[in-house]
């Protein structure tokens, strides 16, 4: 798959900037949305015709960085294969998050930082050359999913190892492309004596309580220059999306309890509060903007019939595609909560344990990683196509295979979902895009995925990504004018708006979080191939 071509001195800052690519169209970017989140009813490799689509040459860097990638694969896929062999959902998955730290420490990084930002399963290590020098991040994750441990093969069963988490988000191949692009580049810094700092944030617990809240509160982003990562999808895409800003909350209401037959009006119903909450987050959904999103579960609603419940919850969330929006809803909803207890003569408690901020994107940084998208090739076997199409058969997907072209970029499309990504985007320029690890149709947060994961086709993943990754650090370190205007972008798209983290949890709750989160709050489960 990587060129094994020598690496040559990398072109000095008079190399040009890149052209502009040609404007695909909103159909074509929701197109490739669409296909990135797993929706079956359409094919992003027919979105738009290739005629419309401008190619690039390769870049000097990105040969280069194959090359580098190359000479580190051993250490890549071991860490990939390493952390598919020991899946463990937030919070508990310390064995995968020392794979990394392992590796770091052996390829020279130092571990700054354990328990990074107060998160349990957050870490950060660092390599510096020369003095001063850009920062740049790289933000692997290593949590598992519950439910999805098995075998390499289409269907989920049980591994052979007993464990019945599994890598069903791809974060095994999504945390050694991470780790294994900062390791290369590096390598690449040494070479060419390029001064700079390399920093690589352990992103523990990304499906339930991300470490990104918490290191960004924390402020551990702060002085980079920018941070790269990448997500495993079906696709190859980028683009400049936005996703949206989440509150994750917690209603209580504390009532009396009474006999609900012999003294009911000696009670006061914290059942009766709830009841009233909800009622009017109903009434609500009328008079709030279109892209708001709001949704609820009872998590307590009393032990038994004839009892005056003393005691209910509600878990709810909040969405919008902006912070000062998301703010008013949530200003609201603990108005009706206050309401409610006092119209029912209970006590409310109002808490907002966690958010994510919206996605901050970077067209500048885009626009390069795109043309490094262009640039690196889809070559699978026919043993590796014939998987992808088992894979797409279990679920009842259309059996296309895997992806053979890139997605048109994204330009300016807004998903419902959420992302800790987004609150490292408010702090410094983010490089993000897709690189397909499983079959087209297929979704996020299912055993195919992890299944993938497992193959060779989640190690080609693993070594496109941290190519790519690594020949777009390589640029941000060595072309001043594109650190400046990642920059300059950001400030422009910020407005003057200042980053507000969202983090009121202990290590208690956040242990409680993650036992009733999992495969929800991480929020990248989506629905789109139908079952047959």
């Amino acid at each position: 798959m990587m060129t094994t071509t020598k690496p040559q001195a990398l072109p000095d800052s008079e190399q040009p900037l890149i052209s502009r690519r040609v404007f695909v169209g909103a159909t074509g970017a929701l197109l490739a949305a669409r296909e990135l989140a797993g929706d079956d009813r359409v094919n992003a490799q027919s979105a738009v015709p290739s005629s419309l689509i401008e190619v690039f040459s390769e870049r000097e860097s990105l040969r280069a960085a194959k090359a580098a990638v190359k000479a580190t694969q051993k250490t890549i896929l071991k860490i990939s294969r390493e952390v598919w062999d020991k899946p463990a959902v937030g919070l508990r998955e310390q064995e995968a998050m020392e794979v990394h730290i392992r590796e770091l420490e052996a390829a020279g990084f130092t571990i700054t930082s354990r328990n990074s930002g107060g998160h349990p399963t957050a870490f950060i290590a660092q390599w510096s050359q020369g003095s001063g020098g850009p920062k740049l991040g790289f933000l692997p994750e290593y949590d598992a999913l519950p439910g999805l441990g098995n075998a390499t093969e289409p269907l989920v069963k049980p591994a052979e190892n007993g464990l019945t988490d599994g890598h069903g988000c791809g974060h095994n191949c999504l945390g050694a492309g991470c780790t294994g692009a900062a390791i290369a580049l590096k390598a690449m810094m040494l070479e060419r004596n390029v001064a700079g700092t390399l920093r690589v944030y352990g992103c523990g617990a990304e499906e339930n309580v991300g470490a990104k809240i918490f290191m960004a509160k924390a402020g551990l982003f702060d002085d980079l220059d920018a941070a790269l990562a990448w997500h495993p999808a079906t696709v190859p895409v980028t683009g400049t999306f936005v996703t949206n800003a989440n509150h994750f909350m917690r209603v209580s209401w504390k009532g009396r309890t009474a006999h609900a037959a012999m003294d009911p009006w000696s009670g006061r119903s914290a059942l009766d509060a709830a009841e009233l909450f909800a009622h009017g987050v109903n009434l609500m959904r009328e008079h709030v903007e279109p892209t708001a999103r709001l949704h609820y579960i009872y998590e307590i609603a009393g032990v038994a019939p004839n009892v005056v419940p003393d005691e209910a919850r509600i878990w709810i969330q909040a969405r919008d595609t902006t912070t000062p929006r998301l703010n008013a809803m949530t200003d609201w909803l603990s108005q009706l909560a206050e309401g409610a207890a006092l119209g029912t003569q209970t006590k409310a408690t109002f808490k907002v344990e966690l958010g994510m901020a919206e996605f901050i994107p970077n067209e500048t940084l885009a626009s390069r990683v795109f043309e490094h998208l262009q640039n690196t090739p889809l070559d699978w076997t026919a043993e590796e196509q014939t998987f992808a199409k088992a894979c797409q058969k279990a679920v009842g997907a259309n059996e296309a295979g895997l992806a053979t072209k890139v997605a048109p970029m994204i330009e300016d499309a807004t998903f419902g979902a959420s992302t800790d990504v987004a609150d490292v985007s408010w702090n410094t320029p983010v490089a993000v895009f897709g690189w397909p690890t499983f079959p087209l149709g297929v979704n996020l947060h299912t055993g195919a995925v992890t299944a993938c994961g497992g193959t060779s086709i989640g190690d080609k993943g693993s070594l496109a990504s941290a190519a790519i990754l690594a020949a777009v650090g390589f640029e941000l370190l060595t072309e001043p004018e594109l650190r400046t205007k990642a920059k300059e972008e950001l400030t422009r798209r910020l407005d003057g708006r200042k980053y507000q983290a969202v983090q009121n949890m202990d290590l208690q709750e956040m242990h409680e979080a993650s036992a009733r989160c999992q495969k929800a709050m991480g929020d990248e489960y989506v629905s789109g191939a139908p079952v047959k």
